[in-house]
């Protein structure tokens, strides 16, 4: 039984438990779902990962419904496939892929997941924060996922679509993530849906003063496909050892200047701590790392999110991860087994 009050009692832990549960094929049973949430219980986003892990592992479920606080989970075995699930809202493709990803990897064969809803949701890793800084060291560890962005979708429109093709492998190798390297490009794009531009103009003049950016760096983008408004402003930072990204979204009301400083400060946060792996990927990294049975990277300082991730992992395997600080702003994240 897991507790989806504890820590910050959000969708994070739901999300962990149906990961390893179908990877490790192992039931459980969870009370509270997203009792700290303003709208507590299962979502359409989380149903929607609900329904994908259990078709992806045959389950049987109790309690996969609106609202519903309790669900009761069994997986069967792992079938590899192609599969397609729409979420039906704007809600997060990119948290659902995450869902089954893990299994799929480690599947006896090839994989396809079309996703569609939101691939541009403030409250979730947009595609391009996958694709350029969570992909690349998940293949680090062995299996071949390629990610492609079908059609965008901005919340709350939705409308949007992603694919991902998996070439799964046996066994997950370790990540080790302890330095950085130094810094070989930093470079900014304003993505726009549907707005006028000179908020994309706008934003990246402020990004390229306040990070001192080349024009050859800053990228603009105007997406004529998406179904309702959207901007977002992502930040991408490409190291030695690890490309990370940095992601704002523009919001009715908050001027475009603002929009990009938040965007720079998060990443000067970033670039100032020393660390390889930013908060955001640190949580995302995790439940690879446990189930590839080793590792270790240095992050910032554990967010509640990262300790609550870390405690429910903690719940289903037979692991720990320990924390240390090691500097003024760079913990170490460790699996000892």
């Amino acid at each position: 039984t897991i507790d989806g009050a504890q820590g910050e009692g959000g969708g994070q832990i739901l999300r962990t438990a149906l990961a390893l549960s179908i990877c490790l094929d192992k039931a459980f049973r969870m009370i509270n779902i997203r009792a700290k949430r303003r709208r507590p219980g299962l979502q359409y986003q989380h149903l929607a990962a609900v329904r994908a892990a259990a078709e992806v592992s045959r389950a049987e479920v109790n309690g996969a419904t609106k609202d519903s606080q309790l669900l009761e989970f069994r997986p069967r075995r792992v079938v590899a496939g192609d599969y397609r699930f729409d979420i039906g809202t704007a809600g997060s493709t990119s948290l659902v892929l995450q869902t089954v990803l893990p299994a799929l990897m480690l599947a006896p064969s090839p994989s396809t997941i079309v996703l569609q809803g939101g691939t541009h949701n403030p409250l979730a890793p947009p595609f391009e924060f996958v694709q350029y800084a969570f992909l690349p060291l998940i293949n680090l560890m062995g299996a071949q996922v390629e990610g492609r962005l079908l059609r965008r979708g901005f919340a709350p429109a939705g409308g949007g679509c992603i694919q991902a093709s998996i070439q799964p492998v046996k066994c997950l190798q370790r990540l080790e993530l302890m330095q950085r390297g130094e810094i070989v490009r930093c470079s900014a794009e304003a993505i726009l849906a549907n707005l006028p531009t000179h908020i994309a103009e706008r934003e990246l003049a402020v990004i390229a003063r306040m990070l001192r950016l080349q024009p050859k760096d800053l990228n603009f983008t105007i997406d004529t496909d998406a179904i309702g408004p959207g901007n977002l402003i992502a930040i991408t930072i490409d190291s030695v050892n690890i490309t990370e990204c940095f992601t704002e979204f523009g919001q009715k009301g908050v001027p475009a200047e603002r929009v990009a400083s938040m965007a720079v400060r998060a990443s000067q946060r970033y670039l100032a701590s020393g660390v390889p792996v930013g908060g955001y990927l640190a949580d995302q990294l995790l439940v690879f790392m446990a189930l590839a049975g080793g590792g270790n990277f240095v992050t910032m300082k554990p967010s509640l999110h990262t300790l609550t991730n870390i405690a429910v992992i903690e719940t289903l395997m037979s692991i720990r991860i320990d924390q240390k600080q090691i500097s003024e702003h760079g913990w170490q994240l460790t699996l000892v087994s």
